[in-house]
């Protein structure tokens, strides 16, 4: 191999690893751990690119032998092209137009729910891996999870107040709505964020919630697995014991604790619900937080780990797997 070519490859970001085990002569001295997945990033979720210089899958999330690159002359040269849905669909963005390598992996990523996701019937037939909160993806990213023996501190002697819900995104079309309608008549909800004129600030959101006992966690739309951090966030983090609306309690409870929350469908009617939260004892109450003994939580809200968790799936996916009815396998209709 050319020195030239070497040089011409470090250039657009190939380590020496990759260079050598690629064109072949030194390709005995290579072990198949030291083989590099160059992720090619085709569009940044929301036109928002974030720093991926130097080894950052392995500095920030200890995720080896995987290079995350934006450079779209990177494309003939990655193991894998990944695509944000939003992207997709915006005027002026355009697809990869040189013709597509058969060993080459794209990747559909998206982490809205299907009510909120639109024209995926043209992209049937393009994808070969899904990355979505879904568990049945291939690259299951979800909002959080639980993690065992990871201490996390919480002082019920600061609550003040009984319930809160910080909402921005309110149409009357939506279940949650039509919830908070008929429950807001038999106990009161402190309301915050645009929907209501009190945004909170990124900083002030957690502690503010962090005050009360519960948090109305309420999915935007209702689908299988959707559990998002309204959940992960605003109530297990902030402290609070989450409301929920949204799958099916047996959903929720492939995730977290049966007894670490509240779920809508608990209750025969919203009064109900209402006449729980209020005759709640502290006794009872603590019972909700008997599974932060065993379980922290870990946040995912960071698109370059996303990213990078393609590495660690890549050796144990199918290459020549393809979608040929996306919008059916994300709505549940396939």
């Amino acid at each position: 191999m050319a020195l030239g070519t070497i040089f011409v490859l470090l250039s657009l970001g190939w380590n020496i690893q990759s260079v050598l085990f690629t064109f072949g002569s030194e390709q005995a001295l290579i072990t198949s751990h030291d083989i590099t997945t160059t992720v090619l990033i085709w569009h940044w979720p929301f036109h928002y690119p974030l720093n991926i210089s130097g080894d950052v899958c392995l500095d920030l999330y200890n995720i080896k032998n995987c290079r995350l690159t934006d450079n779209r002359d990177m494309l003939n040269f990655s193991d894998v092209v990944v695509f944000h849905h939003r992207e997709l669909n915006k005027k002026g963005q355009s697809m990869p137009t040189d013709s597509r390598n058969p060993e080459q992996v794209w990747v559909w990523a998206t982490l809205e729910s299907p009510s909120n996701t639109k024209n995926l019937g043209k992209w049937n037939n393009t994808f070969n891996w899904t990355l979505t909160y879904r568990e049945d993806s291939d690259i299951f990213v979800p909002y959080g999870q639980l993690v065992p023996k990871l201490h996390m501190q919480f002082n019920t002697s600061a609550k003040t107040g009984l319930l809160t819900w910080a909402v921005s995104n309110y149409h009357r079309t939506q279940e949650r709505v039509k919830f908070f309608k008929d429950f807001s008549n038999y106990l009161n909800v402190d309301v915050y964020g645009k929907a209501r004129n009190k945004p909170l600030c990124s900083s002030c959101l957690l502690p503010t919630i962090s005050h009360y006992y519960f948090y109305l966690a309420l999915e935007n739309s209702v689908h299988k697995d959707y559990i998002t951090e309204k959940l992960w966030k605003n109530s297990f983090l902030a402290g609070a014991v989450p409301v929920v609306l949204g799958p099916p309690r047996e959903n929720y409870e492939k995730f977290i604790p049966a007894d670490s929350f509240i779920h809508v469908s608990d209750f025969a009617s919203a009064k109900d619900l209402a006449a729980f939260l209020k005759s709640m004892t502290i006794e009872r109450y603590e019972q909700y937080f008997h599974w932060r003994q065993e379980y922290g939580i870990k946040i995912y809200n960071d698109w370059r780990e996303r990213f990078c968790m393609i590495c660690t799936r890549y050796p144990h996916l199918p290459k020549d797997q393809v979608y040929s009815n996306l919008e059916g396998w994300f709505t549940g209709n396939s």
